[in-house]
């Protein structure tokens, strides 16, 4: 498969989101090949064009990746393929980027405003406000927002919403809250991002079949044990895996 053919068919399949089916949080084994890439990435992405979202919705274009257990697995064997990984450094990537998937729930976001740079989360001149919201209507706030000014030829491949007039962004929540309650719940029958602004708000929906398994408190990082317990993931091959 061409990279341009590659490009093509991920965009397509992130069109076709707005049709998407409900996904499952169950941190199983899965058998993925390469070429499942493209399909797991579209059940696993949403845009703000899938939903009617009154007035933000008209000026707010955004399109989300949730990372999960199933996305994070077929990521990595693809790009492991697409970078000639031994086994020994494709499991290694899998193990950590798996670890991460039990305390972090992330996201991949691109977005835009009519105003470029009201759409930068980590300035002053933007008024959104980003939260992971579950069926009880609990709101938990990020606990990293990092924006990425150059996105890589690697995550152009791989996240074809990122485009010019855009902004690209990795989030993440916690897995548990503070007061040690998941931030979505094992009974949980969807979860969704909220971008919530003065001009209205917009939710991306992600239907479950099964929410996450319980976390067990003391896996939780705190502190100095953060970055270890939550890596960006460089590793010998340069390899950067859904974990930051």
């Amino acid at each position: 498969m061409s990279a341009r053919a590659g490009t093509v068919g991920l965009l397509a399949l992130a069109i076709a989101a707005c049709g998407a089916s409900a996904v499952g949080l169950r941190q199983s084994t899965r058998d993925f090949t390469p070429g499942d890439y493209e399909g797991v990435y579209g059940r696993w992405t949403r845009s703000a064009d899938d939903f009617d979202f009154g007035r933000l919705g008209e000026v707010l274009h955004v399109t989300a990746t949730f990372e999960a257990w199933e996305f994070r697995w077929a990521y990595v064997v693809r790009y492991g393929h697409d970078h000639s990984f031994t086994i020994d450094e494709r499991t290694r990537l899998l193990e950590e980027t798996l670890a991460d998937a039990r305390l972090r729930h992330r996201f991949f976001v691109t977005l835009g405003l009519p105003v470029f740079r009201d759409a930068d989360l980590t300035g002053n001149t933007s008024d959104l406000r980003v939260l992971l919201v579950e069926p009880s209507g609990r709101q938990v706030e990020p606990v990293e927002l990092v924006r990425i000014a150059r996105p890589s030829a690697d995550q152009r491949r791989y996240f074809p919403s990122i485009h010019r007039q855009r902004h690209t962004y990795r989030l993440a929540f916690p897995a548990l809250a503070p007061d040690g309650e998941p931030t979505i719940p094992a009974d949980a029958a969807y979860v969704e991002l909220r971008f919530a602004a003065a001009a209205g708000t917009v939710n991306l929906r992600w239907e479950l079949t099964e929410g996450p398994e319980p976390v067990v408190p003391a896996m939780a990082p705190s502190g100095a044990e953060e970055g270890a317990m939550n890596p960006s993931v460089e590793t010998t091959a340069g390899a950067e895996v859904p974990a930051g």
